[in-house]
């Protein structure tokens, strides 16, 4: 048993993992460009995450770009036989460190390509496919020739899985028209709440859903709610803001992102962490002060 094993596990395409993981972005240097100020703490807080248990790992080539594919392959290959990596496709960076879209059936293929070369694997665990009609939110847009390119991929056995990240409910509807959408990845946490609905269907459904941001991003979440049900249990208020997400639907999969191996430490232990039913009563008003 590890410190994370209390939060469970949940059915990743054909993968078991649990539910608390790992997000890797923050790996590369500011702004999520070029290398990071301390690499060998890079390695490590990767090694720890494993070693605590972590075996779902969220990732991109466009992180760097390349340096977090190529940092996780450093830590960790060979790979452990649970290990589940996740990339994303369909961005690419510019020499100004600009998020672009990259959404081509041929960029989409040399994404795939970039990524199993990078990461030093014959075929990828799940890819998301990131949505750009709007970079920062979902919105909607044709998304079937995305999907087709991202399916011939697959049956070629370079992509094990399929899934969707910044989408509508429209989009993923319209995708799984086309094949099996094992997980969404959207922006979701405490104060941002938009897809609710989106999350109970997809439980119903099965399929994964991970909130990308679940301490707020660039921006970490403030709420007097949060910091005062934080000090009654004795934690931190980022540790609040994940239980309260692992509490809120059991298809909710966390990959909380840090370089820092203390920080890593702290946001694991946050799966064990119960709240009263009292408190997550008032932690959901939350969104409704905000």
């Amino acid at each position: 048993m590890t410190m994370i094993d209390k939060a469970g596990s949940y059915t990743l395409g054909d993968r078991m993992v649990k539910r608390m993981g790992y997000g890797a972005m923050r790996l590369s240097g500011p702004g999520i460009f070029g290398s990071p100020a301390d690499r060998p703490a890079a390695i490590t807080v990767l090694r720890n995450a494993v070693a605590a248990g972590v075996n779902h790992i969220d990732t991109s080539d466009f992180y760097g770009p390349h340096v977090t594919n190529q940092l996780i392959r450093e830590a960790l290959s060979p790979y452990p036989d649970d290990l589940v990596l996740v990339t994303k496709i369909g961005a690419v960076r510019g020499s100004d460190a600009s998020w672009n879209p990259a959404f081509s059936p041929a960029e989409l293929a040399r994404a795939v390509h970039d990524n199993l070369r990078n990461l030093g694997l014959e075929i990828l665990d799940v890819v998301n496919l990131r949505l750009m009609f709007d970079v920062h939110d979902p919105a909607e847009g044709p998304i079937e020739e995305q999907v087709t390119a991202l399916a011939e991929l697959q049956q070629q056995g370079l992509v094990r899985h399929i899934g969707l990240s910044n989408a509508t409910p429209a989009q993923i509807a319209d995708a799984r028209r086309i094949c099996d959408i094992v997980c969404v990845q959207n922006h979701y946490n405490l104060v941002n709440r938009q897809d609710d609905v989106l999350i109970d269907a997809l439980s119903r459904d099965g399929i994964a859903y991970v909130p990308f941001f679940p301490l707020g991003g660039f921006a970490p979440l403030q709420s007097e709610i949060l910091s005062s049900v934080a000090t009654r249990l004795e934690a931190t208020p980022m540790q609040v803001a994940l239980a309260w997400l692992l509490q809120r639907a059991p298809n909710i999969l966390l990959i909380p992102g840090t370089s820092s191996p203390a920080h890593l430490t702290e946001n694991l232990a946050a799966a064990s962490l119960e709240l009263p039913a009292d408190m997550v009563s008032e932690l959901d008003a939350i969104v409704l002060a905000a």
